[in-house]
């Protein structure tokens, strides 16, 4: 029996929420292929899987659109293919099956921390599949080798003024890497549609490897002395992404990288990044031109800037009532915030309705590694009061936290304070998710998406209104 197998009949629930063979997480500790060689005999299995589903299960209904789905911005229209994590309203996300904490099990970690390393996370959203140890540090390894980004592209990020936002430069510098696009040069070259995902994993592969030295370049250009250290070639992503930072010598600050690029990495296909990326790949744009616009919509402030402005308001109620404030005061001004038509930032979720699994995973941490920082402190008593004063409210669906509750917190307490970054820190984890996904779009010849759109005038026609 193999190790997630037997892990997986300890959890049983993994395995229920997973019913499709391709998304069942298994292990193939034994192996040493490649991410790239397993991925090539993975493709055809689940192009035949497709055909045979769609052939059998076509026609069945998925759900109806209402009038008010169409104006309230499709929320909950089911009508996407997302491979690599599905959202439960009770259980949050899982990736291929597995949640959080059995991913913190499951998934290879670094030896001396104990967080799933992204790159393990990675090869589980492209295949299905937990890789061994060894499989993982081959991937760190090839991610490394492949980091390094052209001298034009540094010359670009040099260039832009430090008043330009770390994520209008991020975007810049992603676009900017297409000038090397093996999948563009591959389809002006006539290559067939049915090879169309292995010039897109190579793409994605050279993407994911060069962000944290774009990352890391924005960062210390805009809020350092400009020096960027060079990438390990024997160490994993994150602790990689944390010494281009600047962080690499607090070893917390890197197993928080690595649960932060992994916790962070995918949430089902319809937010806004994910869609994006999804959206301007189903015209068969190249991986960098695809996460390119997938960053535009994480920099919205109702997408990726949410951490940083729970943050923001965290530290603003500090200021106003103080960081040992009673339980009466956090209430009154928890009061006061509503009855002044603004809302609680961090609490509540679209569709989750319970504490987001990765606020836990993120409280975790805190608890083991800054349980007397005073504004962990802060925040563990707003989680205790928060859900009792929206839930007498009566407008909120969900009045427990969300992923942003408690990213910046654990940010601001290793020393990076610089609140306008805190989405690049998102877009490098968003990249593991989203371009997955385009590997196997690609893969299994997802065509152009087009959804049909009606004017008001015409709907008004439809149902007889005047």
């Amino acid at each position: 029996m193999s190790a997630l197998r037997a892990f997986s009949s300890l959890k049983g629930a993994a395995a229920r929420q997973a019913p499709l063979r391709f998304q069942a997480a298994r292990s193939y500790a034994s192996q040493s292929k490649t991410l790239k060689e397993r991925l090539a005999e993975i493709i055809p299995e689940k192009q035949a899987e497709v055909k045979e589903f769609k052939k059998a299960y076509g026609n069945k209904v998925l759900g109806e659109v209402t009038v008010d789905q169409a104006y309230g911005g499709m929320r909950g229209i089911k009508g996407l293919v997302w491979e690599g994590s599905v959202l439960d309203a009770e259980e949050g996300i899982r990736f291929r099956g597995l949640s959080i904490p059995e991913c913190q099990k499951a998934l290879p970690a670094a030896t001396e921390g104990g967080e799933p390393l992204p790159e393990a996370l990675f090869w589980l959203l492209v295949t299905g599949e937990v890789p061994s140890q060894e499989q993982v540090k081959g991937l760190s390894a090839e991610w490394a080798a492949r980091s390094a980004i052209p001298e034009f592209v540094e010359e670009l990020i040099d260039r832009c003024p430090k008043t330009l936002h770390p994520m209008s430069q991020f975007s810049l510098a992603v676009n900017a890497l297409q000038h090397d696009s093996i999948f563009a040069k591959a389809y002006t070259e006539g290559i067939h549609k049915s090879q169309y995902w292995d010039p897109t994993f190579e793409d994605t592969m050279n993407l994911i490897a060069k962000l944290p030295n774009i990352a890391g370049r924005i960062y210390r250009n805009v809020y350092k002395d400009g020096k960027v250290a060079a990438i390990d070639a024997d160490k994993d992503y994150s602790y990689n992404f944390s010494k281009v930072l600047g962080f690499e010598g607090n070893s917390d600050f890197v197993e928080l990288m690595r649960l932060y690029l992994t916790i962070h990495s995918d949430h089902e296909g319809g937010n806004v990044s994910a869609h994006t990326t999804h959206l301007v790949g189903s015209a068969l744009s190249d991986p960098y031109l695809s996460f390119a616009a997938g960053l535009n919509g994480l920099a919205g402030p109702l997408h990726g800037l949410a951490n940083q402005e729970v943050l923001r308001w965290t530290l603003k109620l500090k200021d106003s009532i103080g960081i040992d404030a009673s339980e009466e005061q956090i209430k009154k001004y928890l009061w006061d915030t509503l009855n002044g038509g603004q809302v609680v930032p961090g609490y509540g979720h679209a569709v989750l309705r319970k504490t987001d699994p990765r606020y836990t995973a993120q409280r975790e941490f805190a608890l083991k590694h800054l349980p007397e920082d005073p504004l962990f402190g802060l925040v563990s008593k707003l989680y205790h009061i928060i859900p009792g004063v929206l839930t007498e409210h009566g407008k909120t669906k969900n009045p427990w936290p969300n992923v942003d509750a408690h990213s910046g917190v654990l940010l601001q307490y290793y020393g990076l304070t610089e609140q306008d970054y805190y989405t690049v820190l998102f877009g490098v984890s968003r990249a593991l998710g989203v371009t997955s996904q385009l590997i196997l779009d690609r893969a299994l010849g997802m065509p152009l998406e087009r959804p049909k759109s009606y004017s008001t005038a015409h709907l008004k026609k439809m149902f007889g209104a005047n």
